[in-house]
C-alpha cells in the first residue's frame, strides 16, 4: 500500500504476511472464513487486506506484530490514522507508565459502563443469579437470616418440574456451602441445612422427657437432667435484610470489576470495546452541566 507516494518494501509484506497466515485461529469476517483454510488462502487475504487498507490491516492483526515488524511501518506514519493505530500498538506491547496508568483507568471505566448495563438488565446481580455463583457468600451475608423453607416452596406460575428442578440446585448449593463450612471449621450445629435435624432433635428430647415424668409418677425430675437449649434464629427487620442484600450486591460487584467473574465473560472484550467509553463521556459532560449550572 502506498501513502503519500511511499511504500513499505515487498520484502517486509511478504515475511509479514507469511507469518500471520500460520498463526493459528487467526480471525477473519465470517463472509472470509470458508476461504481461508490453509495458509495460502489466508496469506492472500491478509496480503489483499494489507495492500487495500493498511489501518484496517492495523487495527485487525496490529497487536500479533512484533515491535521490529511495527518500525517498518514508521515511514507511512505521516498519516494520522496509521499513526494513531502504530502509537496505540507500542503502548499494548511496551507500555510507558503513563500508558499503564491510563489503560487502567479506561478498563475501570469500561467494566463499570458494562456493569451498569447487567444491573439495568436485572438478571447477572439478581439475588438468584448471585447466589448460584457464590452461594456460600450469599449464606452468610444473606442467607443464615432467611427461611430456607420457602425456598423449596413452589412460585407463581411455576410448573412441578420446574419446582422439582430447582430443589436439586438448591441442594447442590446447599453441598457447596456445606463443603465451605467445613473447610472453614464451622461448628457442625452451624452448618446449612442442620436446622431440620436440630428441630428433630428437640423435639426427640421432649418426647423422652414427657415419657420419663409418666414413669417417675409425681417424682419431681428437675435437675436429672440438663435439656439441650437451641439457640434462636436469628431475625433481622426488613431494613436490616436489606441492608445486608446492599452489602452482599456491593461485594459481588467489587467482584465483577476486579474481572472474578471471568467464568461467565470474556474480559478482554470488554476492556477492549470501545463504544463503552460513549457511557463515561455522558457521564462526564452530564457532570459539567451539573457543575455549571451549580456555580452560575
Amino acid at each position: 500500500m502506498a501513502v503519500n507516494g511511499v511504500t513499505i518494501s515487498e520484502t517486509i509484506t511478504e515475511s509479514i504476511t507469511e507469518r500471520l497466515s500460520h498463526l493459528e485461529n487467526l480471525y477473519f469476517p465470517r463472509a472470509q472464513q470458508s476461504s481461508a483454510i490453509d495458509p495460502s488462502q489466508r496469506k492472500s487475504i491478509i496480503q489483499d487486506l494489507f495492500n487495500r487498507n493498511l489501518p484496517v490491516f492495523l487495527e485487525r492483526y496490529g497487536s500479533l506484530l512484533t515491535l521490529e515488524e511495527l518500525k517498518e511501518f514508521d515511514i507511512l506514519s505521516d498519516d494520522y490514522e496509521i499513526n494513531w493505530h502504530l502509537n496505540h500498538l507500542r503502548s499494548l506491547i511496551s507500555p510507558t507508565l503513563e500508558d499503564v496508568k491510563t489503560r487502567s483507568a479506561k478498563v475501570k471505566n469500561r467494566r463499570r459502563a458494562y456493569m451498569d448495563r447487567l444491573m439495568f438488565d436485572g438478571n447477572f446481580f439478581s439475588e438468584d443469579a448471585m447466589r448460584d455463583r457464590e452461594p456460600y457468600l450469599h449464606h452468610e451475608f444473606v442467607g443464615k437470616f432467611q427461611d430456607q423453607s420457602e425456598r423449596r416452596m413452589s412460585r407463581p406460575g411455576e410448573r412441578w418440574s420446574e419446582t422439582l428442578l430447582r430443589r436439586a440446585d438448591d441442594d447442590l448449593l446447599v453441598e457447596k456451602i456445606r463443603s465451605e463450612q467445613q473447610r472453614l471449621g464451622v461448628d457442625e450445629r452451624e452448618w446449612v441445612g442442620n436446622e431440620r435435624k436440630s428441630d428433630e432433635e428437640e423435639e426427640d428430647e421432649e418426647e423422652e422427657d414427657e415419657v420419663e415424668e409418666e414413669n417417675h409418677g409425681d417424682v419431681n425430675v428437675e435437675g436429672m437432667h440438663q435439656q439441650k437449649v437451641l439457640p434462636e434464629a436469628t431475625s433481622l427487620s426488613a431494613e436490616e435484610m436489606q441492608d445486608r442484600m446492599d452489602q452482599f450486591t456491593h461485594v459481588m460487584q467489587q467482584k465483577f470489576l476486579a474481572g472474578e467473574d471471568d467464568q461467565h465473560f470474556n474480559y478482554s472484550t470488554i476492556d477492549e470495546d470501545v463504544t463503552l467509553d460513549d457511557h463515561w463521556m455522558r457521564e462526564a459532560n452530564h457532570d459539567a452541566e451539573d457543575k455549571y449550572f451549580a456555580d452560575v
